[in-house]
């Protein structure tokens, strides 16, 4: 259907923000049910093999996960968790120099892991999900906070309500910081994650990747938003298959929005992306 925009001369542009291209987490699912398939590895060598994909592809970090977050998914037993990931990471480990974060809200999961050679924590629950994981996390180089509304993926869409999701996203990450804190924890250490589509409908989404830059008041801001639902929803789809171009499309606005990591599932498009980007914002030219 033919635009219907009016072609008159519009009004000359604001000064372009400052941009900076955030870090890029690969995300690696040692699952069989996380909600995007090409991301799923059923067997540690493939799981490996996707790693060094994302690796090449130009990967700052690597985000592993042995038990499917998505909404309404079911937990996994830990010695489950456990299989699907320490092999990994102990064959990863010793061949790469990326760092590797595992996806867990388990202590003994996130302990073992640092044990076999993961430097990060990434905690759904911030710290919420298991009393033991404040203290485990803190031997982590670094440990992402997130805020998930209520303490189950099972549950957490069932309704969500704020009255200012943006001031209690914000309030909630920092008393999460606190508490890292007062276990023992460096704040100085922690990526706060606004936890998009964790608990929120369109319109909180949507709300929190615009106020991305206000949430890093309490630690720098990670971003997961990668072929996520609400997506879908502001450009009708079949599915995550078809959500690359509105990844790509929040990926520039985080690169103004003073975002420090990326959490993505396609490294090589988004890296590409954020590079047109910073060379059209002068940086470093």
């Amino acid at each position: 259907m033919p635009s219907s925009r009016p072609l008159t001369p519009e009004a000359p542009a604001a000064r372009v923000p400052r941009f900076r291209a955030p870090l890029l987490m690969g995300v690696v699912n040692a699952t069989p049910d996380s909600f995007y398939a090409p991301s799923r590895a059923a067997a540690p060598e493939a799981a490996v093999e996707r790693a060094l994909r994302l690796i090449d592809e130009g990967a700052d970090l690597l985000d592993l996960g042995g038990e499917s977050t998505r909404p309404g998914s079911a937990p996994v037993g830990v010695e489950e968790e456990l299989a699907r990931v320490i092999p990994v990471i102990r064959a990863l480990a010793p061949r790469i120099k990326v760092p590797i974060s595992v996806d867990t809200y388990r202590a003994r999961v996130a302990a073992e892991a640092l044990d076999a050679g993961a430097r990060i924590v990434n905690d759904v629950t911030a710290l919420r999900g298991d009393p033991e994981m404040a203290r485990v996390a803190a031997r982590a180089e670094r440990v992402v906070l997130m805020h998930m509304l209520g303490t189950s993926p099972r549950t957490m869409q069932d309704d969500p309500r704020y009255g200012d999701v943006v001031a209690e996203v914000k309030a909630f990450l920092a008393r999460r910081v606190e508490a890292f804190a007062d276990a023992g924890g460096d704040p100085a250490r922690v990526w706060a994650d606004p936890g998009i589509g964790f608990g929120k409908t369109l319109a909180h989404n949507l709300a929190l990747i615009r106020a991305a830059g206000e949430l890093s008041s309490a630690a720098p801001v990670l971003l997961g938003v990668s072929r996520k639902s609400f997506l879908g929803l502001l450009t009708p789809d079949a599915g995550p298959e078809e959500r690359l171009p509105g990844s790509l499309a929040v990926a520039a606005w985080a690169g103004f929005s003073g975002v420090a990591v990326l959490r993505v599932h396609d490294v090589a498009e988004t890296r590409r992306a954020l590079a047109a980007l910073s060379a059209v914002a002068g940086e470093g030219a």
